[in-house]
């Protein structure tokens, strides 16, 4: 059986990586774009190269929280176990 602690730990875990998966995903967009625009601005400067440098960079974390996020997803059993009695009264008959 679990304990209640690492289940509200996993849960929060997964929540905490789905925020973080959109900020790294912001970056790598961000990163990407301004690569793009200093790469047709000046190309081969030392700005352009920077900007791919992040962009791979916030791509790389972008992949290690989704390979968490995936983990965490299958370790997670998919509906809670009840093991309490009914909370009904039972009536003699």
């Amino acid at each position: 059986m679990v304990p209640k602690t690492e289940v509200l730990m996993s849960l929060r875990a997964l929540r905490q990586l789905r925020r973080t998966r959109g900020f790294y995903l912001a970056g790598v967009l961000l990163w990407t774009t301004a690569a793009a625009w200093t790469g047709f601005v000046r190309p081969g400067s030392r700005q352009m190269w920077v900007s791919l440098l992040l962009a791979v960079v916030f791509a790389g974390l972008l992949g290690t929280a989704s390979v968490w996020l995936r983990r965490l997803r299958a370790a997670r059993p998919q509906k809670p176990v009840h093991h309490a009695a009914a909370r009904r009264t039972a009536v003699a008959g």
